[in-house]
């Protein structure tokens, strides 16, 4: 599985297709092939190409609906589109970086304008006080802020430069840029929606 793994991380097709073909041959049980292809997905692929995960989902799918021989054929085609497609660890490690954050402070509290005031007491004591509904808003955001206040500002996912986090790196500079000039009173995202 680690030559498997290692040769879809290294976009090497054929090298993919054999110890894919060299696992089954041997006997292994191909839904656990089927499993690290999922999982491959999500860590080594992320969002360059978000379709991965779906790819391997449905070749799962096909796997255990087809048995064997013919299901296989749905776990080569997961493999050639896994060591195909571009290539991010980016959710995966900013991932791990807030599982940190989290073990080293597990009871950070939520900020009292994002809490629910379930009850009259709730609301009395300030919970859901100055919540901005973004929704109310012309682009549908607002400039408030929604980590714990020890973590304020804090960036965790950063996106690469290969396949869909390119566009996903645009959205997030629009959408950053937009609260800077929500801030800055400048932006059409703080007017009421007409």
């Amino acid at each position: 599985i680690s030559a498997l793994h290692k040769s879809l991380r290294n976009s090497d097709v054929d090298a993919s297709l054999y110890w894919l073909a060299r696992m089954l041959a041997s006997g292994e049980d191909p839904l656990y092939v089927a499993r690290r292809l999922v999982r491959f997905a999500s860590e080594d692929v992320g969002l360059a190409d978000p379709q991965a995960l779906a790819v391997t989902l449905h070749a799962k799918e096909a796997y255990d609906f087809l048995g064997s021989p013919e299901g296989e054929l749905a776990l080569a085609e997961a493999v050639v589109y896994l060591a195909s497609a571009p290539k991010s660890n980016r959710v995966y490690a900013a991932f791990g970086a807030v599982r940190k954050d989290v073990e080293r402070s597990p009871h950070e509290p939520v900020p009292l304008h994002i809490r629910n005031p379930v009850t009259p007491l709730m609301k009395e004591i300030g919970y859901g006080r100055e919540y901005q509904y973004a929704h109310d808003h012309a682009a549908s955001t607002t400039d408030m802020e929604t980590l714990p206040e020890r973590l304020k500002g804090r960036k965790y996912y950063e996106p690469g430069a290969l396949g869909f986090e390119k566009e996903i790196r645009k959205r997030i500079d629009w959408w950053e840029g937009l609260k800077a000039r929500i801030r800055e009173g400048k932006g059409s995202g703080a007017d009421k929606k007409d």
